[in-house]
């Protein structure tokens, strides 16, 4: 690694752990009802939606609370895709989205997947882009917060007779938590240059004339083929270019705080309208790890023993940065096949630096291959880079990240119940390693425990192995590798871990956006995110006898 990127990782780190002690003070505060400033605001929303304040939850009831909260949520996001050409705020008339890929992206963005099969720009109008996505990057964010939440209020009470009020949590979560954080972040953003409007789309003239290919196109619009099957194409030259506007930076700060990924324009955050400068990739991969970071400290707040929160936040920061030094060292050292083809073809073959390929040069290797490893760490799926041009060893980074399980730091509340899951597991076979039977405090861990434990952390590995094992079996599956070989079956691989992970980010190589793999990855997507939440939160009497054994 070079200096800079030795640099901007300490840099990084530091200004994070910084700011994870006073945002988690500030998290507990407010998850356990003490900020008095918005109370009326508060009791005026719970009056308006009927809820009973002072009325808790099961462990059950909450989870069926949440199940039936993201169900409506994508409903809703399927018919404002479904009815788009009827909705205003859609100065390019946008028409309707396609009912396949519109039930992946309405399960995707309330999972906190963010999975997009489509380029946003060319699909979805204003209204959806706010009404819809924006609306569950906060939902979704707030429904991780919960959890973890809840999970932790079982472990301060030492009982999971009641976790509290799922909506009075989700209110909090949203109006104290991701709302503020999200218009700082906006506004920060918007003074860098990310664009925040709602005009029409522009066309401007470029300084250079754009030579390429058009499609040759019959009668009713579809492009005609020659004899083998090869689309037909004519040389033709622009020097104009259509420029996409948009109400960017309000979603840009929420997709980043609350780790969903989605961007408002195909390429995502490598858009010079979403992160134009190093000092917002800086902001953007800082907000990532932010409340997840925060939330370990929350954690020790809440318990009574704040050394808890930063043992489970060390361990986080210790994988992550083996992966990120990982990550950045073979992508400076570039791809070893080019180096050994130089040895016979000359200096060009070589790659002077590293490799720059799929990356843009006002991020640079360090700046990309950071961004690489925080956001597949955290569940967020955002990317300044093409993670399909990444060297073999480079590209592991992001998909063994994914493959842990949400547990390096992982998506807001789920990098931390994950963890918590992980660490039953251990001592579980820590206790059958010396022939006892695996107890805390004389409590032992009977059959619903496990069965609970093992369904969270078997969920996601069964439907990437499964997910997989159905793409490549199928025509339909091998139809969308662009890549044959190995690498078209990491596309594959990959596309599942991210879906199953809730991560978002993908081999782009991939041509995903088929009735396929959306149907296939909408499943992996509802499955993963919920076939853990569920047994999560059915855990509160063995963590509670977890954490008086760590503390003993």
């Amino acid at each position: 690694m070079t200096s800079h990127a030795w640099l901007l990782l300490g840099t990084f780190l530091a200004v994070l752990l910084l700011s994870a002690k006073p945002l988690g003070h500030y998290i507990a505060f407010v998850m356990e009802g003490r900020f008095r400033l918005g109370r009326p605001l508060e009791n005026s929303l719970y009056r308006l939606s009927g809820v009973k304040a002072e009325e808790e939850m099961s462990g059950l009831r909450y989870a069926l609370a949440l199940l039936l909260f993201n169900a409506l949520g994508v409903v809703a996001v399927y018919a404002l895709q479904r009815f788009q050409a009827a909705l205003p705020f859609n100065p390019q008339q946008m028409g309707a989205v396609t009912p396949d890929s519109a039930f992946n992206t309405a399960i995707s963005f309330v999972t906190n997947t963010n999975w997009q099969g489509y380029a946003g720009e060319s699909t979805l109008g204003y209204l959806v882009q706010m009404l819809g996505l924006t609306v569950q990057n906060f939902l979704s964010a707030a429904t991780g917060i919960v959890v973890v939440i809840a999970l932790i209020r079982g472990i301060a009470r030492h009982s999971a007779a009641t976790l509290g009020n799922a909506w009075v949590d989700l209110t909090r979560a949203t109006l104290y938590l991701l709302l503020p954080l999200a218009v700082l972040v906006a506004v920060v953003l918007v003074s860098q240059g990310v664009i925040q409007n709602f005009d029409a789309y522009r066309d401007v003239t470029t300084v250079e004339i754009t030579a390429y290919d058009a499609p040759r196109l019959d009668a009713e619009g579809q492009a005609l083929k020659d004899d083998q099957g090869l689309p037909l194409t004519t040389a033709a030259e622009t020097r104009t270019q259509t420029l996409a506007m948009g109400p960017v930076a309000s979603q840009e700060a929420i997709k980043m705080l609350g780790t969903n990924g989605g961007g408002f324009f195909n390429a995502n955050s490598a858009h010079p309208f979403e992160n134009p400068t190093p000092l917002t990739n800086f902001i953007q991969m800082l907000a990532i790890f932010l409340i997840p970071a925060a939330l370990c400290v929350s954690f020790g707040r809440m318990v009574g023993d704040e050394r808890q929160g930063w043992a489970v936040l060390t361990a986080m920061t210790l994988m992550f940065v083996f992966m990120a030094w990982a990550a950045m060292r073979f992508e400076q050292q570039g791809n070893p096949l080019l180096a050994t083809l130089g040895v016979d073809q000359g200096a060009s073959a070589f790659q002077p630096g590293g490799n720059m390929e799929g990356k843009e040069a006002r991020f640079g290797i360090a700046g990309s291959a950071l961004f690489a490893t925080v956001t597949t760490a955290a569940s967020c799926g955002a990317v300044n880079a093409m993670h399909d041009s990444f060297t073999p060893l480079g590209g592991l980074v992001p998909l063994a990240n994914m493959q842990l399980g949400e547990v390096v730091f992982g998506g807001v509340g789920t990098g931390l119940y994950g963890m918590l899951v992980f660490a039953i597991l251990a001592v579980f076979i820590a206790g059958l390693m010396i022939g006892r039977t695996p107890e805390y405090l004389g409590k032992k861990i009977e059959a619903h425990e496990m069965k609970m434990s093992a369904m969270a952390i078997l969920v996601t590995p069964l439907l990437v192995l499964l997910g997989t094992a159905i793409a490549v079996m199928t025509e339909a599956g091998r139809a969308g590798i662009a890549n044959p070989g190995a690498h078209g079956f990491s596309e594959i691989l990959y596309a599942l871990t991210s879906a199953a992970n809730n991560n978002g980010s993908a081999f782009a190589g991939l041509s995903a956006n088929t009735p396929f793999y959306n149907v296939l990855l909408g499943a992996a997507m509802w499955f993963g995110r919920f076939g853990v939440i569920v047994p999560a939160l059915a855990l509160g009497p063995v963590i509670e006898h977890l954490v008086l054994w760590m503390g003993a």
